[in-house]
């Protein structure tokens, strides 16, 4: 079992950048592929990237591609979401989530094991 928590949200202009981290103890961080998630004011919680369990492999959501950078630290049992040109629709609660399976392209909620209790990220326009 892993426990995450993130951290990193705030409130931001857009165009700005924010970084979020997510902390990830118990069972050992590198077994799990890391994800995240997020859920703007009224809709689903949808995906945003992943990352491989050894930092070789990612994936983003098509909105995210060129903006947004997953990244991960096994050594400190760290994962990061860099965002940066953030717009008002990037409003959301962002999640961390795990799920301990070799690497494959995850983008459903239901794939993901483990859950953070969530970020809130606001982007004023």
């Amino acid at each position: 079992q892993v426990q995450l928590v993130e951290s990193g949200g705030g409130l931001v202009q857009a165009g700005g950048s924010l970084r979020l981290s997510c902390a990830a103890s118990g069972r050992r961080f590198n077994d799990y592929v890391m994800g995240w998630f997020r859920q703007p004011p009224g809709k689903e919680r949808e995906f945003v990237a992943a990352i491989s369990q050894e930092n070789t492999m990612s994936y983003y959501a098509e909105a995210e591609k060129g903006r947004f950078t997953i990244s991960r630290d096994n050594a400190k049992n760290m994962v990061y979401l860099q965002m940066n040109t953030l717009k008002p629709e990037d409003t959301a609660v962002y999640y961390c989530a795990a799920d301990f399976r070799p690497w494959t392209i995850r983008k459903t909620r239901s794939e993901y094991e483990y859950w953070g209790q969530g970020t809130q990220v606001t982007v004023s326009s």
